[in-house]
């Protein structure tokens, strides 16, 4: 990870292994409060809907029933989050709603470690009440991190959406691309790729008229390998297609569905 002194607070900078620099917008503690009272309320629905269902259990025991509604709603605070970062990359149906993410403070794909170390820490992150202990870290870490995030390695951003004319302005080029004849390897590519990843291949795609001929060479070179060590497609897919026109494809499968 590379920092340097003109980054704005509310920007994580970051360099990947392969040379790539992009910067991540930090989500605030208000969006993340928002996000979390909505992941709240579907939680309260959910132990609303138990209790139903288990109070049926009540005719034949009052203590039965208690004990399995209680066993599934603590289940299902502490799964809730675990589940839904692990399946939905980094988010919950609240973070989702308020385009939040959760990821690696590196930039690398979150590892179900880390996704199990920041939701157990919502017991110390939550005290005395309302989550006073994460609101506090929250506002006086650099980026933005509750006591989960600083154990864990993990930060919250915030998602964009690209906009269509920017989209048909870089894919309008691509007549065929080769590589959506193995859709189990673009499903996996599409996994493995992080947002900031795939905008800055679509900005460089937007900018390419604006470098210089070297530097534009260099810079596909570079974004098409960090794409090929992600996912290996067959060689013969890779045949007599540019660094660029390559990188071109990957974000055709990316943004284009």
């Amino acid at each position: 990870m590379h920092h340097t002194a003109a980054t704005p607070f509310h920007l994580l900078p970051i360099r990947t292994p392969e040379g790539v620099y992009f910067s991540l917008p930090l989500a605030g503690p208000i969006s993340r409060c928002m996000a979390w009272l909505l992941d709240a309320a579907c939680l309260m629905a959910f132990a609303k809907m138990t209790e139903a269902i288990v109070a049926l259990l009540g005719i034949f025991s009052q203590d039965l029933s208690r004990a399995i509604s209680i066993l599934l709603y603590f289940m299902f605070f502490i799964g809730y989050a675990m589940v839904l970062e692990w399946f939905w990359n980094g988010q919950t149906i609240g973070k989702r709603l308020f385009h939040l993410r959760v990821m690696d403070i590196r930039g690398l794909q979150l590892r179900p470690s880390q996704i199990i170390i920041r939701n157990l820490l919502r017991a110390v992150d939550s005290l005395p009440l309302f989550y006073l202990v994460g609101g506090v870290t929250c506002l006086a870490s650099r980026h933005a991190q509750r006591l989960g995030d600083l154990a864990a390695n993990t930060i919250v951003v915030r998602t964009t959406r690209q906009s269509a004319p920017q989209l048909d302005a870089v894919l309008a080029q691509v007549r065929y691309n080769s590589l959506r004849a193995y859709p189990h390897l673009t499903a996996r590519l599409r996994q493995h790729v992080m947002p900031p990843e795939a905008d800055a291949a679509l900005q460089a795609l937007l900018r390419r008229d604006a470098l210089a001929p070297a530097a534009r060479v260099d810079l596909f070179a570079t974004m098409a390998n960090l794409f090929k060590q992600k996912v290996t497609f067959p060689a013969e897919v890779l045949t007599g297609i540019s660094d660029e026109q390559y990188v071109r494809n990957v974000v055709d499968l990316l943004f284009r569905r």
